[in-house]
């Protein structure tokens, strides 16, 4: 794979669970639970489904004690890292800290005076557990909303450093920081300024994005600025939809980014009157029937002569539109000739070779 465009910025690394964030460590991908907690099972199932779909860590709302005590059960079933997201209420952080949460997100200044906010971080610290300070636009303290008149990237900044001294001062640096807003440019501006005063890892998010199409776009604008600036260590892509999608659209951000790969990247051309192909029908085919390949592997479906020989040549496997018969190409050489029923089919097969070809050499590593 390409080496990264740009430098990361040097932050601290950290754990949550088996999965490292910051100090260089790949960029992790993070959803979360949208079923009520209580339901252990639809719960534990959505999990499964966001890891099969990509995900290295998963957050789980836990809002009573009631969803503490289905959050161990839950814990017990998982195979990935899960953050519990609390607030206000410093008990259950500490019960579920008790259950083996792999990362608590709170935010200090909102669970209670020094004394309660005090034994949190000592639990946290003697359990060896990470805290996620989340800073959000949209509930800023109210002598912050006063002092500001609105909510803007210098009233985030003040916010987050409120809590980050609150852990500062009680010794403890193991933690990691979101400071998010629905605002693209206000979310940027912040996450620069707060990277330029901490050491810890950034959790980006443009939170509240708005619906699949929406938020994919305010989310790789304003997230994939901030990863072209070298900042951020984890990553979730806010939306108001399945959050299998938000794994998928984060993979596809990285993807795209020459970050992390993962899957099957498919270079197409945007179809027109020279197509000797449906590109449009066989792509949305081609991603559906191979969504399900972890591998990275990389597929050209170009309907052309013009430039299908080109990105052909730099994929795995390549189509180039023709007449009577389309050209395949291999490992960015011409191979063979299909006919358009042929098609799909000849390209599915060839790339689920590739893919099993490089997991072989994988599991033989």
């Amino acid at each position: 794979m390409d080496k990264q465009p740009v430098q990361r910025k040097a932050t601290k690394k950290i754990w949550v669970g088996d999965v490292p964030v910051g100090g260089g460590s790949p960029i992790s991908v993070q959803s979360m639970t949208n079923t009520e907690t209580l339901d252990v099972s639809a719960t534990v199932n959505q999990i499964n489904q966001l890891e099969e779909a990509g995900a290295d860590i998963v957050r789980v709302s836990v809002p009573s004690m009631d969803a503490a005590e289905a959050f161990k059960l839950i814990k017990q079933q998982s195979k990935i890292p899960l953050v519990s997201d609390i607030h206000f209420d410093y008990k259950i952080a500490l019960q579920v800290l008790k259950y083996g949460v792999d990362c608590v997100r709170i935010n200090p200044g909102n669970i209670g005076n020094e004394k309660k906010i005090k034994e949190v971080i000592k639990a946290a610290s003697d359990l060896d557990v990470p805290i996620r300070i989340g800073v959000n636009a949209g509930s800023l303290e109210k002598d912050l909303q006063k002092k500001y008149g609105e909510p803007n990237a210098d009233a985030l900044v003040e916010s987050a450093m409120r809590h980050v001294n609150i852990l500062l001062d009680n010794n403890y640096d193991n933690f990691k920081l979101s400071i998010k807003s629905s605002d693209i440019f206000m979310a940027v501006e912040s996450y620069v300024k707060i990277s330029e005063l901490i050491e810890q890892p950034l959790h980006l998010g443009i939170t509240e994005s708005g619906s699949l199409k929406t938020g994919t776009v305010k989310s790789s604008i304003g997230l994939g600025s901030l990863l072209m600036q070298g900042i951020g260590d984890t990553i979730r892509v806010s939306l108001a939809s399945d959050p299998v999608d938000e794994v998928n659209v984060a993979w596809e951000m990285l993807k795209s980014l020459k970050i992390r790969s993962r899957g099957v990247k498919i270079v197409a051309c945007p179809s027109c009157s020279r197509q000797n192909f449906q590109v449009i029908n066989t792509v949305n085919k081609l991603e559906n029937d191979l969504s399900h390949l972890k591998e990275e592997v990389t597929l050209a479906v170009i309907g052309c002569y013009v430039n299908g020989p080109g990105e052909s040549k730099v994929a795995d496997v390549g189509v180039t539109g023709a007449s009577p018969k389309h050209l395949i190409y291999l490992n960015g050489k011409p191979a063979y000739k299909v006919e358009t029923n042929d098609l799909e089919n000849v390209l599915i097969k060839e790339v689920t070779k590739i893919a099993e070809q490089k997991r072989n050499t994988i599991l033989k590593q």
